[in-house]
């Protein structure tokens, strides 16, 4: 499951690399994935997940714990 984010599931995009020329190459644009460990305090362990800056965002915003219930109804293992 490499270059995926877990809560998002952003993955690597194809475009192009557009030369001063004007040649046009494909390339891919990587999401900005970071691992992150967070402490999980309703089960009292650490959590170590694969995750965008957006979703390290919506984390802090929305809390961990409802972060969590939303990955494992769509089945994550955690």
């Amino acid at each position: 499951m490499a270059r995926v984010c877990q809560l998002t599931d952003k993955k690597p995009v194809v475009g192009h690399k557009i030369s001063f020329s004007n040649k046009k190459k494909l390339r891919r644009f990587l999401p900005n994935l970071q691992t992150k460990r967070f402490f999980f305090a309703e089960e009292d362990r650490w959590i170590t997940l694969k995750l965008s800056t957006e979703a390290i965002r919506t984390i802090n915003k929305n809390g961990l714990y409802s972060v969590v219930k939303q990955l494992r109804e769509k089945g994550v293992k955690i």
